[in-house]
């Protein structure tokens, strides 16, 4: 389902999105230049938590040996994106439209006109 951005967000995503910075922003302990900042660097930990769910479906560490399972690899990765638009939204109220614009440069860039059918 294409949403009003061209992209195939599923129904009720940005509000959804909006909604979850709304609860972060109620309850924010540091605001300002530095909440924004910290609020970035959640993207580094959700990161590291899908490298290290990786690493434990795949059995990499001996010591602990297989730890997650491939479940756990997508879970960590829709944190990763929710974090990301989520931070996204705290640097813009219109965050449905800074990501359809570009997703349509990077769609344009890799797929030419590939990228405008489907």
């Amino acid at each position: 389902m294409s949403d009003e951005h061209g992209t195939d967000a599923p129904a009720g995503l940005w509000d959804s999105i909006d909604d979850l910075w709304k609860w972060l922003e109620a309850d924010e302990p540091t605001g300002g230049r530095e909440g924004l900042l910290l609020r970035m660097l959640k993207l580094s930990e959700e990161v590291g938590e899908v490298a290290e769910a990786v690493i434990g479906a795949t059995g990499q560490n001996p010591r602990k040996g297989v730890t997650h399972t491939w479940d756990d690899v997508q879970a960590e990765l829709c944190d990763v994106a929710l974090t990301a638009l989520v931070a996204l939204r705290t640097l813009t109220p219109e965050p449905g439209e800074v990501f359809g614009r570009h997703l349509a440069r990077v769609r344009q860039r890799s797929l030419g006109t590939r990228g405008l059918t489907r």
